[in-house]
């Protein structure tokens, strides 16, 4: 296999570094409101985002960055949650917009497509539907209808704290 381009390699690890991002933010979205949705269901989806992103890092035989997401805020709300999981969406869908306007081999490119797509047509479009929800009922408060019961352990090392 042909060796990645400086720019793949740095598109590679923008789009981890936003993944964990995100993955940082709707963990301590739970975290803070417990297991709510939108939240917890788009957490795992993001779980799934770096498992791809580090899959790509192994093809090509580059070693996968620690996850240095920053310290994310606290979320006292669910509206607030809400309203914060749009700007995250916004942001990462302008991230991968940006780095698919870069020359990068196909397999890279159908990822950040794929990511691209899930961020603008499935969670944003769940936050914003949260966000609306949460104003026309007037909630907003509080910590929300839980669901589930025993915490998933499958990729503990990305709830660490940071």
């Amino acid at each position: 296999m042909n060796a990645l381009t400086e720019i793949e390699i740095k598109a590679l690890n923008e789009a981890l570094a936003g993944e964990y991002l995100a993955f940082a933010t709707y963990n301590q979205m739970v975290t803070d409101l417990g297991e709510v949705q939108p939240f917890s269901d788009i957490r795992e989806a993001e779980i799934q985002h770096v498992d791809t992103l580090c899959a790509l890092f192994v093809r090509y035989g580059l070693p996968v960055p620690d996850n240095q997401a920053e310290k994310v805020m606290n979320y006292a709300s669910l509206q607030e949650a809400c309203e914060a999981g749009v700007a995250a969406e916004v942001a990462l869908g302008n991230m991968y917009q940006r780095l698919l306007d870069m020359a990068l081999r196909p397999d890279i490119l159908a990822v950040f497509r794929d990511f691209q797509e899930a961020s603008h047509q499935r969670h944003l479009t769940a936050f914003r539907c949260c966000v609306q929800r949460r104003a026309l009922s007037g909630a907003g408060r509080g910590r929300g209808y839980h669901i589930g019961g025993g915490q998933d352990r499958r990729h503990e090392h990305l709830r660490r704290e940071g």
